[in-house]
């Protein structure tokens, strides 16, 4: 683990990171020593920062710390966490903000292979998300609101839980970003008002046309096939939502294969 460059593995109290879930992150995978989809995590990251008025990262900086911490990683996850540093009490910024930046890498996760080939099981979470335009699409640190949805169930058999907005909207899972086709088209929630905007929802959205628009659990059920994606998971399938079965159709598989194939040509060329 590195913090602001030195390894280290606690911050300071005063962190506005700690304090107030002030600063963003980023999620990577790391396959063969080499992140995977690195630019476009960087890229958002960039952004958000500017949207959340953290002064501009130092990013060759930050590129040469993530090649020093998973030169030998083999697969892993890396996390990515930038806060903006440490402040007195209150909500009032600091005058002089040094940003705190805190690279980690984690194991990566053994899912199941028929996670991809049969799909996975999902439900739909009681808890909402709130309204916040100004907060939309980013990846900030306070995820409360899908903590509390997590929480709402242990059976292993579930997979995912399906959020929804104070207007009954159909937005994301958990720890996802969700689409639906019919009719051979590809549908996903509009996130001007609440969600994540999902590294991989971008990719998605550069492989095929997207319908981003506002749909509600009515238009999920009657869906052709639905998958749910992520940096980490990929892409999977839903088979189920409460007692409702799916399949895992042809534009989800042809998503996958193409997914699986941008990955392994990221470490050909970064072994090159």
């Amino acid at each position: 683990m590195l913090v602001n460059g030195e390894q280290f593995k606690t911050i300071a109290i005063m962190d506005r990171g700690f304090q107030y879930g002030d600063g963003l992150f980023e999620t990577i995978e790391v396959r063969q020593n080499t992140p995977i989809f690195l630019e476009q995590h960087l890229q958002r990251l960039n952004n958000d920062s500017q949207r959340l008025l953290l002064p501009k990262l130092d990013f060759d900086l930050l590129r040469s710390e993530i090649s020093e911490l998973c030169q030998n990683a083999g697969n892993a996850v890396l996390k990515i966490i930038v806060t903006r540093g440490e402040g007195g009490r209150g909500y009032r910024q600091p005058e002089n903000i040094e940003p705190t930046r805190v690279l980690s890498l984690h194991p990566f996760p053994d899912y199941p292979k028929n996670y991809y080939t049969d799909g996975i099981v999902a439900r739909v979470c009681n808890a909402r998300l709130g309204l916040n335009p100004t907060l939309s699409g980013m990846k900030h640190l306070n995820r409360l609101e899908q903590v509390l949805a997590r929480a709402e169930w242990k059976d292993t058999a579930i997979q995912e839980g399906i959020m929804l907005d104070f207007n009954e909207r159909v937005i994301e899972g958990t720890m996802t970003n969700l689409f639906y086709a019919k009719n051979g088209e590809l549908f996903t929630a509009s996130l001007n008002l609440c969600g994540i905007a999902g590294i991989l929802r971008g990719w998605i959205s550069e492989q095929m046309r997207v319908n981003e628009q506002d749909f509600f659990l009515d238009d999920l059920r009657e869906a052709d096939e639905i998958f749910v994606c992520n940096s980490i998971m990929g892409i999977c399938g839903v088979r189920q939502i409460e007692n409702q079965n799916f399949t895992v159709g042809e534009i989800t598989k042809k998503l996958q294969f193409a997914l699986e194939s941008a990955k392994q040509k990221q470490v050909s060329y970064a072994i090159k």
